[in-house]
């Protein structure tokens, strides 16, 4: 099946405390969003990508890809005032019949063996989510008490999160519910499908605070350097 990937990148970067956009902000000297792109075209050069962005950034990002000389093809459509609408405008541009990965814009380190696993699963059976088990102890909070919890049932989730693409575009048809955290749990809550767990990778961070930026810059060294 024909693989497409969405990255949504509407972040205001407010945790950053930034008057750029987290997802403009620099990684290896650049910014962030075209690392997360040049992760996938580097996994799969045909793979089509539709990028969702804020109206209000799309300027910029024209100039920044002309600064960088970013030339990597892909699709701009409009953000929506929460993840879950910016979501449902790019699935209008993703065709019947195919697998879609939804991945956080924020997110420039997903390895290839991740992606893969995760479009593979979900072309097999529809709907998967890379993850980490916890590597620390979990513990259940109620009120000011709280109770141990078996961390081998705790799963840390990241993007990319894949779906046969009839699915997904099933479930985004239903309304807005704020408890959706991410496309999984639209597609668990409105279509009640069984939500598969592939292998993340450590170095797949959310990059969403100073502490996140730097440890980035790190793991791209790190990585270049190889």
């Amino acid at each position: 099946m024909q693989r497409h990937i969405i990255i949504v990148a509407g972040g205001k970067g407010l945790r950053m405390g930034s008057d750029i956009p987290k997802q403009f902000l620099p990684v290896g000297g650049k910014p962030l969003l075209m690392r997360t792109i040049e992760r996938f075209h580097t996994f799969d050069s045909e793979m089509p990508i539709t990028l969702v962005l804020p109206q209000q950034h799309h300027h910029y990002w024209k100039e920044l890809c002309h600064k960088y000389r970013f030339d990597i093809p892909h699709t701009v459509v409009h953000g929506g005032e929460e993840r879950f609408f910016s979501v449902k405008n790019a699935l209008v541009h993703i065709p019947d019949g195919v697998v879609v990965g939804i991945h956080d814009g924020v997110r420039p380190f997903a390895s290839h063996d991740t992606i893969e696993q995760a479009f593979a699963e979900a072309e097999k059976n529809g709907c998967t989510v890379p993850a980490l088990p916890s590597s620390d102890s979990v513990r259940i909070a109620d009120g000011n008490t709280s109770a141990p919890f078996d961390r081998r049932r705790v799963f840390l989730v990241q993007t990319p999160q894949c779906f046969r693409s009839e699915i997904i575009k099933e479930a985004y048809r239903a309304d807005y519910n704020p408890l959706f955290t991410d496309d999984a749990s639209v597609v668990e809550t409105v279509l009640k499908k069984e939500i598969r767990i592939t292998p993340g990778n450590r170095e797949n961070i959310k990059i969403t605070t100073q502490f996140d930026l730097e440890l980035a810059n790190l793991i791209y060294n790190n990585q270049i350097n190889e």
